[in-house]
């Protein structure tokens, strides 16, 4: 007599289930089981589709990411929703490091934390500029240029590798980074509204930004 069998697969993949149907012979004509799953009878008839795979749920825009910072902690973006943010990827030598890390700063400390945050995620993928751990890369912008906005560990932004928080960002301006020092602008809902390329004035990057928190201020104003 066949029987109905339900095989829970061991998952390959964080968040993904994968479930197959199998109908087999007696019990004294099966051959060697793979002990990587578990199989149970079951009453009711198998689905009509012989495997089903239920996928995890896309993150919907870019706090709704969980990243590393420069300690290795993860941390929920969800704590900078209702914030405006530039988003930028930095590396420690090259030449408009200097400049960058002034400007952002000044910039982070101009307009507060209550509205506003630059969150930095080194990069080590344009050649030797950016070669430390993530720890090293934190403590020397803030020993050298004095910088208090958010570190991150170290990513890569480019190719299959590629962060996917980071990834949402140059999929949504169907760009990706040529150098160090790219700046995309994420409104308080987790959506990309405008980037700069590495040598983009910063007084229009600072015009934009100032905007959006002058629209968080008033629509909070207005909410109270």
């Amino acid at each position: 007599m066949l029987s109905r069998w339900r095989i829970e697969l061991q998952p390959l993949t964080d968040g993904i289930k994968l479930e197959a149907w199998l109908t087999l012979p007696p019990r004294g004509q099966w051959g060697t089981c793979n002990r990587a799953f578990s199989a149970a009878p079951l009453d009711d008839p198998p689905p009509e589709a012989f495997t089903q795979l239920v996928k995890p749920r896309k993150p919907k825009d870019f706090y709704s990411f969980e990243v590393k910072d420069a300690k290795g902690r993860t941390i929920s973006l969800e704590k900078y929703r209702g914030k405006a943010s530039l988003v930028v990827n930095v590396a420690s030598y090259c030449q408009q490091t200097e400049a960058n890390y002034k400007s952002l700063q000044e910039l982070h400390r101009e307009l507060g934390t209550s509205h506003f945050n630059v969150l930095a995620f080194p990069c080590g993928q344009f050649g030797d500029t950016e070669t430390g751990t993530s720890r090293d890369i934190e403590a020397f912008a803030k020993s050298a240029y004095g910088v208090t906005f958010p570190f991150f560990s170290k990513i890569k932004i480019m190719g299959s590798e590629a962060d996917p928080a980071f990834k949402f960002l140059t999929d949504s301006v169907k760009k990706i980074p040529k150098w160090n020092f790219w700046k995309f602008l994420v409104n308080p809902e987790g959506k990309v509204v405008r980037f700069w390329r590495t040598d983009e004035p910063m007084e229009s990057i600072r015009e934009e930004v100032t905007a959006m928190v002058r629209e968080i201020i008033l629509k909070k104003r207005v909410e109270l």
